[in-house]
């Protein structure tokens, strides 16, 4: 029998990684009723022709010109203003087809922190991105099981995992002080990045990359989509100063 979308979940929720990737992708795409064509196709009005990856970065180098901007405008609302205005070369999704249904065409496992808005950082509008995130943008359990969704599911051909620079979770991994027993799970596997004689910044990237590599490591099912061409699984750096998103090469020995 063909896997629900909730059966999917509940399997995927063990990222336990032992689901062949043909398993999953069996689940049909079930919804309440019927979706319209034009709202389907609505789906991916936004979805930029080409490489994908180059599109997200040309649209982070937007932000970032705009982002530099911000220091010259006087009042907070004037910056507003001006960071708003770089959606209006972007586009949206009809809600009515956001309501019907999502088929995003990038995944982010970034962190939590509050200075770092996907949405602006890449210039895109609802349904674009499939966000995971958490502080320290680490590749825990359940983070690993929504990228397989995200994958298996809505064929997004695109993964990015996402530092940034002051990242107050690598900052408390770094440390000495004593953390409550959920934020000390929580840094475990920051912890596990770090190399010595690395500064904040070098930890934080290192964090990212050993992130990027988990994901792989831990699940059949995005391994198999990465070798098969199926998804690119990359691993960035976002500067707060710059508003500019820098491509890390892989960790040593990850594909």
């Amino acid at each position: 029998m063909p896997l629900s979308r909730r059966a999917l979940l509940q399997l995927t929720g063990t990222a336990a990684g032992g689901l062949a990737l043909s398993q999953l992708t069996q689940a049909p795409a079930r919804a309440a009723k019927p979706m319209a064509a034009e709202l389907k196709r609505d789906l991916t009005v936004c979805t930029p022709p080409g490489d994908v990856l180059e599109a997200l970065m040309a649209r982070n180098a937007r932000f970032s010109q705009t982002w530099q901007r911000l220091v010259k405008e006087p009042t907070p609302a004037a910056r507003m203003q001006l960071k708003t205005d770089i959606f209006d070369e972007g586009c949206q999704i009809d809600p009515m087809a956001l309501e019907q249904g999502q088929q995003p065409w990038v995944a982010l496992l970034s962190c939590a922190d509050a200075r770092v808005a996907p949405e602006y950082v890449f210039a895109s509008g609802s349904g674009e991105l499939f966000q995971v995130r958490c502080a320290g943008n680490t590749a825990f359990d359940d983070a690993i099981a929504s990228l397989e969704y995200a994958v298996a599911v809505l064929k997004v051909p695109l993964i990015m995992v996402l530092g940034h620079s002051s990242c107050g979770a690598v900052k408390a991994a770094r440390g000495s002080e004593p953390l409550t027993p959920l934020l000390e799970q929580l840094v475990k596997p920051i912890r596990a990045s770090l190399q010595p004689g690395d500064d904040l910044s070098q930890a934080i990237k290192g964090n990212a990359r050993f992130a990027a590599a988990q994901i792989t490591q831990r699940s059949a099912v995005l391994r198999q989509a990465q070798e098969s061409g199926q998804v690119k699984i990359v691993q960035g750096f976002f500067d707060l100063v710059t508003g500019r998103v820098e491509l890390l090469k892989p960790l040593a020995g990850a594909s």
